[in-house]
């Protein structure tokens, strides 16, 4: 089903059943002058409780991983891919187009299984996790960023943010605390009760960020972040992308075409069939 085709009261009532005013409206309270150096310092101390790792420092590992299109006959994307990322680090994962940069973000998330080879994430051997347990995982410990935003049509700007403490089951105040302090941190404090459609690229984006941050993810993935934006939104939208992860504590992996969206990682990787190779942005 398409996203403006979802049905607008019931996902709202069962998402946010203390009524879909509940949050914007603290949230705007919350947002008061001044209040953004505050709220900002306060959002990174919420997100580092969640950004956990190995005893390494560790946050993601792959090992000897193999995938292949499904035939017949099978295509290989890649074989023997091994790949760890510390806790704060910022990876950026170049590649040609159908060359499996996005299978990677999949294999972390737990949305794809690997041919062959492990994935752990966050401490966690994904093979381990039924299907309900890697959907909780995702929840709980992945935030997502898309090239196409996939924002709420029906849900205005602070409930889009909101949504994955809503999915967790996060209803107190400290929801409310979260969600200002994000839209602050992406300079939406002001946008809080706005619609989707009132909002342009770079503010969708910024939802996005906001959204994939809210409930303390571990490990951010973002999939072409500036992919639907122009060259100048999109210098922005990256500076922001890579600021709010470093405040967080939170693991990056971007997937990106752009040499320019790569540079702010920590390190840059190129993806072969024989794996990943360093490369320079």
């Amino acid at each position: 089903m398409a996203l403006d085709q979802l049905p607008l009261v019931p996902a709202a009532e069962a998402l946010f059943p203390d009524g879909v005013g509940s949050v914007h409206g603290r949230v705007a309270r919350q947002s008061t002058p001044g209040s953004r150096e505050r709220q900002t310092r306060a959002a990174g101390v919420a997100l580092r409780a969640g950004a956990a790792a190995d005893t390494l420092g560790r946050v993601i590992v792959l090992t000897r991983l193999a995938r292949a299109w499904p035939g017949p006959p099978p295509r290989p994307l890649f074989s023997g891919l091994d790949l760890a990322i510390a806790r704060g680090e910022i990876v950026a994962i170049l590649g040609e187009s159908g060359s499996g940069k996005s299978t990677v973000l999949n294999l972390i998330a737990g949305l794809d299984r690997p041919d062959e080879g492990e994935v752990a994430v966050d401490g966690v051997v994904l093979s381990s996790l039924d299907d309900d347990a890697r959907t909780r995982f995702r929840r709980e410990r992945v935030g997502f960023v898309f090239q196409a935003f996939h924002v709420l049509p029906y849900l205005d700007v602070a409930h889009n943010v909101a949504l994955p403490l809503a999915l967790n089951g996060v209803r107190d105040a400290s929801r409310d605390a979260r969600v200002a302090a994000l839209l602050d941190a992406v300079g939406l404090a002001d946008r809080a009760s706005s619609m989707p459609r009132e909002l342009s690229g770079g503010e969708l984006q910024r939802v996005a960020i906001a959204r994939a941050l809210v409930h303390a993810p571990a490990v951010v993935l973002a999939d072409e972040p500036t992919g639907n934006l122009d060259p100048r939104t999109a210098a922005t939208i990256v500076a922001l992308l890579r600021d709010t992860i470093k405040a967080s504590g939170a693991t990056g992996v971007i997937v990106t075409h752009s040499h320019a969206a790569a540079a702010i990682a920590d390190r840059v990787l190129v993806l072969t069939p024989d794996g990943l190779v360093p490369t320079q942005a």
